[in-house]
């Protein structure tokens, strides 16, 4: 996806200034609901979620699929299959394929052989089974939106734009403490804060026994962030994709610039 106009506006059509009574915590479930839209822009390029998705983007990974991307090289195609497993009872039209994705997902293969037919049965059950669609959201939430809410409930972050963030890092990143995991770019965000940070977002942290207000934290950690999509620290996420996706950057960059932190409309 090409920086465009849309891009990088979109969240200032989406977002706006909201009354701190509504969105004070920025977990609720339209703040949910725009971060995930949000980050299906990202993902699918609008913001219906692509159940149906599916195909080889030659990004290390094997075949990316569904409403988050889900990677049979990086575990979470096969923990989708699992899930899906148990709402048919365990025989379905992934069962054929259950050995090679378990092995695929321990070994972090981008290897598709073996997998002949994946993307026509992953893209009509995606159209037309609701277990199926059931199992992605489960996983999405398990694996990716959760840990990400958890890791920012952790900071103490209250405003939408800030946890919509951590979720987005997070479906790309992954959520782990890896050097190009989400907990590991929040790590090295904290680590640069050695004095109080003022700013006026009304919301301020505890960083290292600092006050550090909310907006001046999440400025480091996207800085922080586009680094490590241009320079990425392990070797499977070395094959030059992660920095035609700076637009996942730059668009909250923009949000920023208008103040626009806490979010209340439709993204349309």
């Amino acid at each position: 996806m090409k920086i465009t106009a849309f891009t990088l506006g979109f969240l200032a059509a989406a977002a706006s200034a909201a009354p701190a009574a509504d969105t004070a915590s920025g977990n609720n479930a339209c703040a949910k609901t725009l971060a995930l839209k949000i980050t299906n822009i990202y993902e699918n390029g609008d913001t219906n979620f692509h159940y149906d998705y599916c195909e080889n983007i030659k990004d290390g990974r094997g075949f990316t699929s569904g409403i988050s991307g889900f990677c049979t090289g990086t575990a979470d195609a096969w923990e989708v299959v699992q899930q899906y497993h148990k709402l048919t009872g365990g025989k379905d039209s992934f069962s054929k394929y259950d050995g090679v994705l378990k092995k695929y997902a321990q070994s972090g293969s981008d290897s598709t052989s073996g997998l002949d037919g994946y993307c026509s049965v992953w893209s009509k059950l995606g159209k037309s089974d609701a277990k199926f669609r059931n199992a992605q959201d489960a996983i999405r939430d398990s694996m990716y939106y959760n840990p990400s809410q958890k890791l920012a409930d952790q900071l103490g972050l209250k405003l939408s734009i800030s946890r919509a963030q951590l979720y987005d890092c997070g479906i790309q990143h992954g959520t782990g403490s890896d050097a190009d995991g989400l907990a590991g770019l929040i790590k090295t965000t904290n680590a640069s804060f050695k004095a109080d940070a003022k700013g006026s977002s009304g919301s301020t942290l505890k960083i290292n026994g600092h006050n550090v207000d909310e907006v001046a934290w999440l400025t480091k950690f996207l800085q922080v962030r586009t680094n490590d999509l241009l320079h990425p620290k392990e070797k499977e996420n070395a094959s030059g994709a992660w920095k035609e996706t700076l637009y996942r950057v730059k668009s909250y960059q923009y949000a920023l610039s208008k103040k626009q932190y806490n979010w209340t409309k439709s993204v349309q």
